[in-house]
């Protein structure tokens, strides 16, 4: 079997993100299914190996993936010797890890954009630490939107076969609703179903979400609908686009889980997010979308209340590492975006 070789960043040294990782790796069914290769240090890895419940693994340091040697029990690492231990401090905001969790994502993008990585799993980091290391950018899609030459990169969650997109990400509300506009939704259902296609999903309706209760019942409550949604979902199906809309947030999600929609368009942040996440929050993964590479993520933060008591779970992590093996080859197949 020809696994996908998946790029893992540390992510935030402070937090679960080493942790999660080496449960992740030493997960059988991860071995079996994907070829993990860490960027990060090798200090800080050593160090979550000696929390509580945590498992003992290898760690092979090599300057390339093709070095590694992907058996149980083997954690492949390129060390970036980044962090300097005396001074790590658990649960804290840190501009050393902030700066160390960049370089990271940073070379597991060059891995990836160069045909040495499959595809890249991260876990988390914290937008204040890298704020506070001078990083420019407020988080990981916007790190890979730059550094991959991607202007607006989609961002889809898939959990249990339901995927969402979001038409907005992180902006207040009221910048959200401000958003939901004719062109904008015709672009993003082109470029949704365009990634789509690119991760082997050829067939079935895309649904775009209500943005007001009961889709705004013909301008009783709103008139985002009348004026925008509906206009948009037209001429997308005089386009040729299998897409339906608004249909009602309080039931399109639960009809895409049923297979009636092989996705959904999200208006807002937290409107899939909540679906998604109450539906099983630890299996819910994060896929980056329209870029030259494949990068899937946990969808979960750096919990600095629970960093070096190995309590946390790394379901999520060994999700977002199976559904990057899942798809990579697909992404692949399609060629470039």
């Amino acid at each position: 079997m020809n696994r996908p070789l998946i790029a893992i960043p540390m992510g935030d040294a402070a937090g679960i993100g080493p942790e999660i990782i080496l449960k992740a790796v030493a997960n059988p069914t991860i071995t079996e299914r994907a070829r993990c290769f860490v960027v990060g240090s090798r200090a800080v890895l050593e160090q979550a190996m000696s929390f509580p419940h945590m498992p003992s693994l290898s760690i092979c340091s090599h300057p390339h993936p093709e070095a590694g040697h992907y058996a149980p029990g083997i954690l492949n690492l390129l060390d970036l010797d980044n962090i300097c231990l005396p001074q790590l401090r658990l649960g804290q905001i840190s501009a050393m890890c902030g700066q160390a969790a960049y370089e990271s994502i940073k070379a597991c993008i060059d891995l990836a954009m160069t045909g040495a990585a499959d595809a890249i799993a991260t876990p988390p980091i914290n937008k204040e630490s890298l704020r506070a290391a001078g990083v420019p950018y407020i988080g990981h899609t916007e790190i890979f939107g730059v550094l991959t030459n991607t202007p607006d990169p989609l961002t889809m969650f898939e959990v249990r076969g339901l995927r969402v997109f979001f038409l907005s990400r992180h902006i207040s509300l009221r910048q959200a609703c401000d958003q939901v506009k004719k062109d904008r939704i015709i672009d993003y259902v082109k470029r949704c179903t365009h990634a789509l296609h690119r991760l082997g999903v050829q067939d079935g309706c895309m649904a775009i979400a209500g943005l007001n209760p009961h889709s705004g019942e013909h301008g009783l409550f709103g008139r985002e609908e009348m004026e925008e949604v509906v206009p948009a979902v037209h001429m997308l199906q005089e386009l040729g686009y299998s897409v339906e809309g608004p249909v009602s947030a309080d039931s399109v999600f639960h009809l895409a889980l049923e297979g009636r929609y092989n996705s959904v368009l999200s208006l807002y942040h937290d409107q899939g997010h909540i679906a998604t996440k109450t539906l099983d929050f630890y299996r819910t993964v994060s896929i980056t979308n329209g870029m030259p590479i494949l990068r899937t993520s946990v969808d979960h933060g750096t919990a600095f209340d629970a960093a070096g008591t190995g309590k946390a779970s790394s379901v999520s992590m060994e999700e977002a590492i199976l559904v990057a093996a899942k798809y990579a080859p697909c992404f692949t197949c399609a060629g470039t975006a």
